[in-house]
């Protein structure tokens, strides 16, 4: 059995929580009184553990591991000294070679290149502009088009340099939005996109003719030669280094017009401006430009058998416990082309959800990062082979059965307490954040032991839901705006009178504390 894997869209909107389950405990204090060991335990000698990566290429657990000819050319760079605008002129014109794009850069990450590209569109290498960006006062072209389907979190990469998105839905839309301002036309890659009425070809064909560029986010593709984005029509197309190029983590490449990709360096670093902060070190350069050159060198067919091989012992394995199914998904388009294995089972019979096997796999030993998942009434898990090493497979195998194997019966739920009090009506929050301080509004209205209401907060009011069991309280709020960046706020805590307190998770943006009173 076989079905479509997630897009990279699907992913950010999928995935908002992903903070929250791999967010790190403290650790001992201890840990910060042993000196670092440069050695296999590198990390424990800190008190860091490392993990199995059978989740895939997310930047919160490091991306990919560097391929060890990208280790050695590092290590190579690392023993001289060069002049980088000297180094920017030898890799661009080697990368042109390689991958058959006019010009190459690399980047800081991705999401920098997606700045700069914007940056070179808007100000072309003009330094009496780059030195003002992102105030954009008095500039020939400040507005950067994005179409509705490729609105998303990594947009704002695009917003820092102080361009006035429009968003358009349609082609009419767009024919109308294009003008002497338009900068850039920014589109996200994936088939949602390929199959819109909106999709690069579309827009190429009107935009090539008002001499507008477009950039392309290729960010977890895979790099293909020619570069299939660029002979569509893009003008520029981004790609992450620390994913399925297994270069540095944080390098990425930027390809396309030479014009715009000559730009683009002059407004990053070492060049004063704000470009500055995006600064990659010769090392990485060198690193990047051997990844793209094993790149073109490897046996992506032994690599696709060998992560077959992986999910097959994988599967072997979870077939052999009672009431537990496997799906393979295969990749439907270029980013993260992988195919993975979706272990499910029926929660109400083993007494396992899909987010309590994520974090014990997580947090015990050895430790191993997964994706939840669901299906219909069904809970589970994902294993995705994309960035296991050989032998991996066969802990993730064992690990796995042996959680799902030692599930606890549904009957052993933990039975719940009246609650304590009625905690309808205002509440004023005090949140505290690492280092600044907020206050919150809570309408609350209690039915039993459920809660609803309203959750206002400096700009935004959204629904919050929760539950109070005795003296204990849990309150969840979310929302997401339309390009993608969402915020979850988790209240835990308890309730004492007429005040409560406790800690707040907020996924990726990790912890804080929070107290609040009743008012009236």
């Amino acid at each position: 059995m076989s079905e479509r894997s997630l897009s990279r869209r699907d992913l950010l909107r999928g995935g908002r929580d992903v903070g929250g389950l791999l967010a790190l405990s403290a650790l001992p204090l201890e840990a910060a009184q042993t000196a670092l060991r440069s050695a296999p335990d590198v990390y424990q000698s800190i008190g860091v553990r490392p993990l199995i990566n059978a989740r895939g290429t997310f930047t919160i657990i490091s991306g990919s591991l560097m391929l060890p000819e990208v280790r050695a050319a590092m290590d190579a760079a690392a023993k001289h000294y060069v002049h980088l605008d000297e180094l920017a002129e030898a890799v661009g014109a080697r990368l042109a070679v390689l991958t058959k794009a006019e010009w190459g850069l690399v980047t800081a990450g991705c999401s920098a290149g997606l700045t700069l590209a914007t940056a070179a569109c808007v100000a072309g290498g003009n330094p009496d502009l780059h030195i003002r960006v992102p105030n954009l006062a008095g500039f020939p072209r400040d507005e950067v088009i994005i179409p509705k389907h490729s609105r998303n979190v990594y947009d704002a990469a695009l917003r820092t340099v102080g361009v006035r998105v429009i968003e358009v839905e349609t082609v009419a839309e767009l024919e109308s939005a294009l003008g002497p301002r338009t900068a850039m036309i920014y589109i996200m890659a994936s088939p949602r996109v390929d199959a819109s009425p909106l999709n690069l070809k579309a827009m190429a064909a009107i935009a090539q003719s008002r001499g507008v560029p477009i950039l392309v986010d290729a960010a977890a593709e895979v790099l293909t030669i020619p570069n299939v984005h660029l002979q569509n029509g893009a003008s520029l197309v981004g790609y992450s280094g620390g994913k399925c190029l297994r270069g540095p983590q944080t390098a990425g490449l930027l390809l396309g017009r030479k014009d715009l990709v000559k730009a683009a360096w002059v407004h990053s670093a070492p060049h004063h401006g704000p470009g500055r902060a995006l600064k990659v070190g010769k090392e990485e350069a060198i690193g990047m430009l051997m990844a793209v050159e094993m790149w073109v060198k490897r046996d992506h067919d032994a690599e696709w058998k060998q992560w077959t091989s992986m999910l097959d012992h994988v599967d072997g394995r979870m077939r052999q416990i009672a009431g537990v199914t496997t799906v393979v998904s295969q990749p439907n388009g270029l980013s993260n082309r992988t195919p993975s294995l979706r272990v499910l089972w029926d929660p109400a019979v083993r007494g396992l959800t899909s987010d309590a096997v994520v974090r014990t796999l997580l947090e015990t030993e050895p430790r191993i990062a997964t994706a939840g998942t669901r299906q219909d009434k069904l809970s589970g898990v994902s294993i995705t082979p994309y960035m296991m090493s050989p032998g991996d497979e066969k802990i993730v195998a064992d690990r796995l059965a042996a959680v799902l194997s030692a599930g606890r019966p549904s009957s052993v739920s933990a039975r719940s307490s009246a609650p304590v009090a009625d905690v309808t009506g205002r509440w004023d929050v005090r949140i505290d954040y690492a280092a600044a301080r907020s206050t919150h509004t809570l309408y609350l209205r209690q039915r039993g032991s459920d809660i609803d209401g309203s959750h206002q907060g400096e700009f935004i009011t959204r629904d919050v839901s929760g539950t109070i069991d005795g003296d204990a309280i849990r309150l969840r709020s979310a929302f997401s705006e339309e390009h993608g960046d969402a915020i979850t706020f988790v209240f835990t805590g308890k309730l004492t009178g007429s005040a409560m307190s406790g800690a707040l998770d907020m996924g990726e943006y990790l912890g804080a504390t929070w107290t609040a009173t009743r008012r009236g």
